[in-house]
């Protein structure tokens, strides 16, 4: 499993380390004939930290299984298209070149290029971050700075920019 996302991670680590440390005053206090109160608060801790740890494993396995899965479906979809023509291609290669321009022009950073790229594909934020590898937060606040850059208020306008005048 891949733990990409820092704050998980950060968290599976400190529940390790209860558990570890826990576990290990645990054995101390019941070799040392410690009270059962005592022994039980300790035992429900470790229990707890266990259980927090599988938790966020679960949760990240899902998160890793969905990612992947999304990863084929977009796959299977370049694949099952069927080829276009030779105008289209070169259209596109047109439309390509004057996005490139007009993110250049307003000063987009390589990470909004992209994203502006695929928000402009029509994929949502959630898969934008699952391509990217990074989180729907980030992808979100990049998006907000593309709108603004280019003075527009939202994914629609946004897109709508470069076809007004196609329609």
């Amino acid at each position: 499993m891949n733990i990409d996302t820092p704050k998980e991670s950060v968290l599976i680590i400190i529940l390790t380390l209860v558990v570890v440390t826990s576990g290990f005053d645990l054995m101390t206090d019941v070799s040392h004939g410690a009270t059962y109160g005592h022994i039980t608060k300790e035992a429900a801790t470790v229990l707890f930290s266990v259980l927090a740890i599988l938790w966020l494993l679960h949760g990240l396995r899902e998160q890793t299984r969905e990612i992947n899965q999304l990863k084929l479906d977009l796959e299977h979809v370049n694949q099952s298209r069927k080829q276009p023509d030779e105008y289209v291609l070169a259209a596109r290669k047109q439309v390509g070149e004057v996005i490139a321009k007009q993110f250049t022009a307003w000063e987009l950073t390589s990470s909004e290029k992209e994203v502006g790229m695929l928000l402009l594909k029509g994929l949502s934020l959630k898969e934008i971050a699952a391509l990217r590898n990074t989180l729907e937060k980030t992808v979100r606040q990049q998006a907000s700075a593309i709108y603004k850059k280019a003075g527009v208020t939202g994914r629609h306008s946004f897109s709508a920019w470069f076809i007004e005048d196609f329609l």
